[in-house]
């Protein structure tokens, strides 16, 4: 098999296994077989190990010697350390009143989001497209690399039970922004980010564990 297609496999195996890891389908602590998934995606297992080697780099996975690949499991202290790299990233992205009507429309749309995953969704939208003016490619990969942390953290604590909510703050950026009050709007969301939710989760072991999570 020439490299190039080692490469594009190990990508696409890369992005299947991130998203099963963010959405909780595959939890924290569970091992990645190399054998099991080279014959899910019918692949040797050069482009399996490339793929772990990518979750690694995300922070998704875990290699240990002689004992394989794991998902990486995270704990209160690395769900602050996220919303404070957000806080801190995403108030430099420079705030403007461009496309102000379509993050409202995705402020809208999760204030009637029945389950986490839409509601994650519209959350991410409105983030993505307040920030996205700032034409600093860089800095907008490295946020919409944390906001996919920030889902992880989520989906792990609010799988189900979720309750629809009116997000004030979003509106309050929205109003600041609406009257060029970008300083306003910027320390709103730098707060925004931080509020870290907890609840109690029970595992699949009839345990229960306590969850944290980024609900902004």
């Amino acid at each position: 098999m020439a490299k190039g297609t080692d490469d594009t496999i190990a990508v696409r195996i890369s992005k299947v296994l991130a998203d099963r890891i963010i959405s909780g389908a595959i939890e924290p602590g569970a091992r990645l077989r190399q054998d099991h998934i080279a014959e899910e995606f019918q692949t040797s297992h050069v482009p399996v190990r490339e793929a772990f080697r990518r979750l690694e780099a995300q922070g998704l996975a875990i290699g240990e010697p002689r004992r394989g690949v794991r998902v990486a499991s995270f704990d209160l202290g690395e769900v602050k350390e996220v919303a404070e790299m957000r806080a801190a990233l995403e108030v430099l992205a420079h705030l403007t009143s461009a496309i102000l009507d379509l993050a409202e429309e995705a402020t809208k749309a999760g204030d009637k989001s029945r389950d986490v995953r839409s509601w994650e969704e519209a959350n991410r939208a409105f983030h993505r497209l307040i920030l996205s003016p700032c034409g600093m490619p860089r800095l907008l990969a490295t946020i919409d690399d944390l906001h996919a942390a920030s889902a992880r953290f989520l989906f792990a604590a609010w799988r189900s039970e979720w309750e629809t909510r009116t997000d004030q703050d979003h509106r309050a950026i929205l109003s600041a922004l609406r009257q060029g009050n970008t300083e306003s709007a910027a320390v709103t969301l730098g707060r925004h980010v931080q509020w870290i939710g907890r609840k109690p989760v029970r595992t699949a072991s009839g345990t229960t564990r306590e969850a944290f999570a980024i609900v902004g």
